[in-house]
C-alpha cells in the first residue's frame, strides 16, 4: 500500500532535531515487518534504517530453513550492544522505534543515553514489570525449550497469540514473509528480569508506549506495568492504547493509524 506524503508533516520533519529513525524488530520478526511503517515515516520526511538482529540479515525463508550461526548464544546485552554500535555510525542521533522485544531494546538504549526519543509498540517488559499469566502462556513453548537454543514460532502460535488481529486469509502470507527463528535466551532474561532493568530517573529522552487491546503476547496490562516504571522519569512519558489491535499492530489492518500517531508524537517531541 502506498502512503501519500503529508506536506505538513514533511515541513515539520525538516525542522526537527533529527530526521533519522531506527526501527528495531522484536523476536521472530524479519526486518520486512517494518516495511509499512518505513513507508509512512519516509513519506513524512524522515530517513529510516531497520538493521537486522545479528545473523538475521538474510531472507525470511532462508533463515527458517538453515541454521543461524550464533543465534543460540545471543543475549539481551549482546543485542543492545549490536544496536548501540550501529547508532554510533549514523549521521545523527536517531528516533528509536521498537516492537515487542525490540521495544525493550529501545528502552535499554535510552537508558544508556542513546537516541533522542523512543516509540515502543507492545514492548517486552523492563525489569520490575510483571507479565501475568497470558504473556507467560504465550512464551511457554520458548521457555520449555530451555536457554541457549533457537526457537521458531509455529503457524498456530502466530495466528493465536501474535497476529490474532490479522484476517485469516492473510495469516499464511504474513508468516511466510516475516517469521524467523529467535534466541530463547532473550525470553529467559525477560522472565527472570536479568539484564532488563532501567533507571527511569536518569532518562532524559521522551518515551511513548503503544499498547494493543487484543495483544496476547504483551497484554495492555504488561504495557501499563512498563509505563508505571518509566513514568518515574522527568522526561515526557506517555502510553496510548489502540482498540481492536493485536501484537502485530504494525502490520495488521489499521496499522496506518498507529504509524501516524507515532509520527505525530515524534514531530511534537523532537
Amino acid at each position: 500500500m502506498s502512503i501519500a506524503p503529508d506536506a505538513a508533516l514533511q515541513l515539520k520533519a525538516a525542522t526537527l532535531s533529527t530526521r533519522t529513525v531506527m526501527l528495531i524488530t522484536g523476536a521472530w520478526m524479519h526486518v520486512s515487518s517494518w516495511d509499512k511503517f518505513r513507508k509512512a515515516f519516509d513519506a513524512a520526511g524522515f530517513e529510516t534504517v531497520a538493521p537486522a538482529w545479528p545473523g538475521l540479515d538474510k531472507g525470511a525463508a532462508d533463515l527458517r530453513n538453515a541454521p543461524i550461526a550464533g543465534l543460540d548464544t545471543l543475549t539481551m546485552g549482546k543485542l543492545v550492544d549490536h544496536y548501540a554500535r550501529i547508532i554510533a555510525t549514523l549521521p545523527e542521533p536517531p528516533l528509536l522505534v521498537g516492537h515487542s522485544m525490540g521495544g525493550l531494546v529501545v528502552q535499554l538504549l535510552l537508558d544508556r543515553g542513546l537516541g533522542l526519543a523512543g516509540v515502543v509498540l507492545s514492548p517486552g517488559p523492563v525489569g520490575g514489570a510483571l507479565p501475568g499469566p497470558t504473556p507467560l502462556l504465550s512464551a511457554l513453548p520458548v521457555l520449555l525449550k530451555g536457554p541457549g537454543q533457537t526457537h521458531l514460532l509455529s503457524r498456530a502460535a502466530f495466528a493465536k497469540n501474535f497476529a490474532n488481529g490479522l484476517p485469516k486469509a492473510e495469516l499464511a502470507k504474513a508468516y511466510d514473509a516475516h517469521v524467523v527463528p529467535t534466541a530463547t535466551n532473550i525470553f529467559y532474561q525477560a522472565a527472570l528480569m536479568a539484564g532488563t532493568w532501567v533507571q527511569p530517573r536518569r532518562r532524559k529522552q521522551p518515551l511513548l508506549i503503544l499498547a494493543a487491546e487484543m495483544d496476547r503476547t504483551v497484554t495492555p496490562a504488561l504495557s501499563r506495568a512498563s509505563y508505571r516504571i518509566q513514568k518515574g522519569s522527568a522526561a515526557r512519558t506517555e502510553i496510548k492504547l489502540f482498540a481492536g489491535r493485536s501484537h502485530f499492530l504494525a502490520g495488521e489492518p489499521g496499522w496506518e493509524e498507529v504509524a501516524q500517531y507515532a509520527i505525530g508524537w515524534a514531530c511534537e517531541v523532537l
